[in-house]
Parts: C-alpha cells; structure tokens; sequence
C-alpha cells in the first residue's frame, strides 16, 4: 500500500485497515516456526504499513504536514 492511498482514506478506514494487518502480522508470526512461510518478506511488508498508517493517523491527529483528517 502506497503512502499516497493511504492518504486518501479516512480515519476509520485507516484504522480498521491497520487492525486487519496487526492480525495477519501476529498470525505470521505465529506461523513462522512451526510451518514454513511462503514469503518471509510479508513480515517486513505489513510492519512497514502499519507503520505508514500510524504515521498518518499521527500526523491528523497533530494536524502538521497539511494532513487534515477525513
């Protein structure tokens, strides 16, 4: 997900995006040692994200950048 549609949801929409990746990150987590993943990477991937998505949520919240909640 690029920081640019991220931008362009809403609060509500951002936040419950992020809880639905938080619960594909812990699932993988868990999977990690017990089954063999198919793709490592995603780990990296959704913690990246959620990162994005916080950061924006954050930046609303503090009104800088000229992000403006939606």
């Amino acid at each position: 997900m690029k920081i640019q549609e991220i931008r362009g949801k809403t609060d509500y929409e951002l936040e419950h995006d992020a809880e639905k990746l938080r619960r594909e990150l812990f699932d993988l987590r868990f999977k990690a040692p017990v089954q063999s993943l198919q793709s490592t990477a995603r780990l990296a991937l959704l913690r990246r994200i959620i990162s994005r998505i916080e950061t924006v949520l954050h930046e609303r919240k503090l009104g800088v950048r000229g992000a403006t909640a939606r």
